[in-house]
């Protein structure tokens, strides 16, 4: 089942897609982390034991997906350092290819949320992520 679900959406534009069972529960085409922060923010709590897709599954990623309460996730790229995190959770993954760690667009360096979510726990991330997300609002209002 999923199988067809993940072609479908890998032709799609979406960035993200969590499933409940066959029933999507939440989309978005956002880049990066933005639609699973929005997903944790918004839905996760109603859901459990969902099934993750998403374009690229880095650690940072891995690690919003276990506190989303994911049992699966299916990506066309993903890291080594995701599949660690994955597994010492107890997380099927899927990848289409597999490289040591997600890279900026321009191929320089490691990216900067990969590099930020290294020996890191889901929860210990999520904060870090949240403060980041913070920290320009607060700003324009000093």
């Amino acid at each position: 089942m999923y199988a067809s679900l993940f072609h479908k959406f890998l032709v799609s534009e979406d960035t993200l897609r969590v499933y409940d069972g066959d029933r999507l529960v939440f989309s978005s085409n956002k880049d990066r982390l933005l639609p699973l922060l929005e997903y944790l923010d918004h839905f996760a709590p109603q859901y459990q034991q969902v099934v993750v897709f998403d374009k690229i599954m880095g650690n940072a990623a891995a690690l919003l997906s276990v506190k989303a309460g994911c049992r699966a996730v299916y990506s066309s790229l993903g890291s080594q350092l995701a599949i660690k995190t994955l597994e010492k959770h107890g997380i099927e993954y899927h990848f289409t290819e597999i490289v040591p760690h997600i890279q900026k667009p321009d191929g320089t360096d490691m990216c900067p949320m990969e590099k930020l979510s290294i020996g890191k726990e889901p929860e210990e991330f999520y904060e870090v992520m949240m403060n980041l997300i913070d920290e320009p609002r607060s700003k324009k209002m000093s």
